[in-house]
């Protein structure tokens, strides 16, 4: 089942001249049967944007932006190395980095799982610091006018993640991005929902959700707007 989650967004700016919320739909780590039955994605309505948290195969983030029409984001996870990765032909390419062209209103930073791809997927602490800081240093030192979403495959350390096993642990890297940027929505997989207490948190600003399975999340404007 489609979990649903709303959130007001900070800023007015992306809604000037909307009067609907911005959907977005994402997934991650295991796919959600309740997506196959055409019925039920009628029931769930438009989708602004599919986001993939990793861990799912190319051809299921095709079937999403198709079944959906709607324009794909994703970063790869862990277990996204060989068999039809790293270049499927029929997913866009996956996202890394400041986006500010997929999601037009609002700037999006992917985070994929930190390393190099000829490596076995290992949780590398040091990697995390090095993909930080070259895809989101400049945000670190200035943090953007336009509050963001971020995408990611590990959770940020201590803050929706799953403490009691080591691998599946966030990234002390990501906490610290969390701490500086707050945004106002933080997007990942990774950390198994039955080993969680909840599916997603409130951390000062910052909503996190773990989309394993699928979440439609639904951006409101500010109160009054």
């Amino acid at each position: 089942m489609t979990r649903r989650l709303s959130i007001t967004w900070p800023d007015a700016r992306p809604f000037a001249g909307r009067q609907e919320p911005f959907r977005i739909l994402a997934a991650s780590d295991e796919p959600d049967p309740f997506l196959d039955d055409g019925r039920n994605r009628d029931a769930l309505g438009r989708v602004d944007l599919i986001v993939g948290c990793g861990d799912l195969a190319p051809d299921r983030i095709d079937f999403l932006g198709e079944a959906f029409t709607a324009p794909i984001v994703f970063v790869r996870g862990n277990h996204d190395r060989g068999g039809p990765w790293p270049n499927p032909p029929t997913v866009p390419e996956p996202s890394s980095g400041p986006d500010l062209r997929s999601f037009a209103p609002v700037p999006l930073l992917a985070l994929p799982w930190p390393g190099r791809e000829r490596d076995r997927a290992r949780r590398n602490d040091r990697a995390g610091w090095a993909q930080v800081l070259a895809l989101a240093g400049p945000w670190l030192v200035r943090v953007p006018d336009a509050p963001a979403i971020v995408i990611s495959h590990a959770p940020p350390l201590g803050a929706n993640d799953n403490p009691a096993d080591p691998y599946h642990r966030g990234f002390a890297a990501y906490r610290l991005l969390l701490d500086r940027l707050r945004p106002p929505l933080w997007l990942h997989g990774h950390a198994a929902l039955a080993a969680t207490t909840s599916w997603h948190c409130r951390y000062r600003e910052t909503t996190l959700v773990n989309v394993t399975g699928s979440v439609l999340v639904e951006i409101d404007p500010p109160a009054g707007e």
